[in-house]
């Protein structure tokens, strides 16, 4: 698993290139996380997330979770993956029923999940929704890298960022199509590697390249908000990953859930115009 660690971040730095581009993605999502949290907003008819969930006229509410292995649970038991902790979470603070559906694919890539989404295959379950978690990407790079040369990586790598993002935004777009009314929970990618390797600050300083695609997906869909597994998840909190160094251990899905919630409390949920 340390090599697919490697593999990873190689891909991240060699994709994302030359220093000017370090610093532009975390401008831009920065302004994008503004926009929404509470702070600054003073308009009597905008909830937060957990507001919006509290007031909903619905006895229960149905959470639905579509990705990769980060969503499946790798790393935790079956109770302890953080869809099922965060629906305990949530059932505590709005007093509803909170129900799940865990549809994590290991190994899946943003392309074949987009492939499922558009076939229909969690239709039924999307219309029946009120909360879509989303956290898909990490095996996009991994298989791109399996097996290539550093020449072929460079040229392939700005494709694969737009395939990416074009899959995101494809899946994401029907989803809101089948049902206006949910809120969509989109996941970053983060940083497995530790401070103490050489790659860790120039990778910890690119991934914002990645991420900045899931918030320009996000900033268009109503009703949508990306979790920032990036402070929970990252080289202060290596306690936080499994053996495989990889996935998250149960305290990070703990730390995951958790996160989700703070952000569902302090940002504002955007409607549609």
């Amino acid at each position: 698993m340390k090599i697919v660690k490697y593999l990873f971040i190689s891909v991240l730095i060699i994709g994302l290139g030359i220093s000017a581009w370090v610093y532009y993605p975390q401008y831009q999502i920065y302004k994008m996380k503004k926009q929404t949290t509470v702070a600054v907003s003073h308009k009597a008819n905008q909830l937060t997330y957990l507001h919006y969930f509290q007031n909903a006229k619905t006895p229960g509410l149905h959470q639905l979770a579509i990705g990769d292995s980060i969503i499946r649970g790798v790393g935790a038991g079956q109770d302890e993956n953080f869809v099922s902790q965060f629906s305990t979470k949530l059932a505590q603070q709005t007093n509803k029923e909170i129900t799940f559906e865990n549809q994590g694919i290991n190994g899946i890539t943003s392309g074949e999940l987009n492939q499922l989404v558009q076939e229909g295959r969690f239709d039924e379950s999307i219309k029946q929704s009120d909360i879509i978690t989303i956290n898909i990407g990490g095996n996009d790079i991994l298989r791109m890298a399996k097996g290539q040369n550093f020449r072929t990586v460079i040229q392939d790598y700005d494709q694969l960022q737009a395939s990416f993002s074009k899959n995101l935004s494809d899946l994401s777009d029907r989803i809101s199509t089948l049902n206006p009314k949910a809120t969509i929970v989109f996941l970053e990618l983060y940083n497995p590697i530790s401070p103490d390797d050489q790659m860790y600050s120039l990778a910890d300083k690119l991934l914002p390249k990645w991420n900045l695609h899931i918030y320009e997906v996000a900033n268009n869909i109503p009703g949508s908000i990306v979790i920032e597994t990036t402070k929970v998840i990252n080289g202060d909190h290596l306690q936080n990953l499994s053996s495989d160094g990889v996935h998250p251990n149960v305290a990070g899905y703990t730390a995951i859930s958790e996160q989700i919630l703070y952000q569902l409390k302090h940002q504002v949920r955007k409607s549609s115009v």
